[in-house]
């Protein structure tokens, strides 16, 4: 007579990262996916929308018309994705500031997509052709949602590179102050440069943080004061 001995099986785990640490890596993948979301949405909507060129029109405009709800909530959900990247360096110990104004960010990206860009050059069609002949408060607002956010976004690149040069990380440090210096930002709704057509830099944090592999703290860096 043969005999079964029954075999049991032990389940093996495999450890991963805490949960705080799975949270915070979330958080800032938010920065790597924000950018190129915008610029998605917007170029699908630039090369669907009758009338719209880009040579001529900032994507702002896209907000007008029938479909400018899609623009809006481009905005509005662009800026939510910036903020939750600025809450995840803060949770990565990046300093006070570059959060705090990444964060700020952010919400001048969401207000552009609430306080929507006034009709002008042409778009949508049947508009008269130059500037806003009468600038309306929510075209105002967006005007200055859109200032702010970028000054903010500029000054969170420079804190950051003063941060990385205290650390010890000149490469990273470079590269954000050459991204802030380039992004001084245009009027979100003036038409582009007649000399040549280009694209926006994408409302997302350019600053190269999010990939930076690790946070230099040394007692050297000091908490950065407000920018101004």
């Amino acid at each position: 007579m043969t005999t079964t001995t029954p075999t049991t099986t032990t389940p093996t785990t495999t450890r991963g990262c805490d949960p705080a640490t799975a949270v915070t890596r979330s958080l800032l993948g938010w920065g790597a996916v924000a950018g190129p979301f915008y610029v998605a949405v917007s170029l699908a909507q630039a090369s669907t929308r009758d009338g719209f060129d880009l040579t001529r029109h900032p994507w702002s405009l896209l907000e007008n018309g029938s479909l400018g709800w899609i623009q809006s909530a481009n905005f509005v959900l662009t800026g939510a994705m910036v903020a939750a990247f600025a809450v995840g360096l803060a949770r990565a110990g990046a300093g006070r500031w570059a959060p705090r104004l990444l964060a700020l960010y952010g919400a001048g990206l969401a207000a552009a997509g609430v306080f929507t860009a006034d009709p002008m050059a042409g778009f949508p069609v049947g508009t008269p052709a130059g500037p806003a002949q009468a600038p309306s408060w929510h075209g105002t607002l967006h005007l200055a949602a859109g200032g702010i956010g970028f000054l903010a976004m500029i000054a969170a690149c420079l804190v950051l590179g003063r941060r990385f040069a205290a650390g010890g990380l000149p490469g990273w440090a470079l590269a954000s102050r050459v991204t802030g210096s380039r992004s001084w930002p245009r009027s979100p709704a003036s038409p582009p440069a007649r000399r040549r057509p280009r694209c926006r830099s994408p409302p997302a944090s350019s600053c190269p943080s999010a990939g930076s592999p690790r946070w230099p703290s040394t007692p050297t860096a000091t908490p950065e004061p407000p920018p101004g």
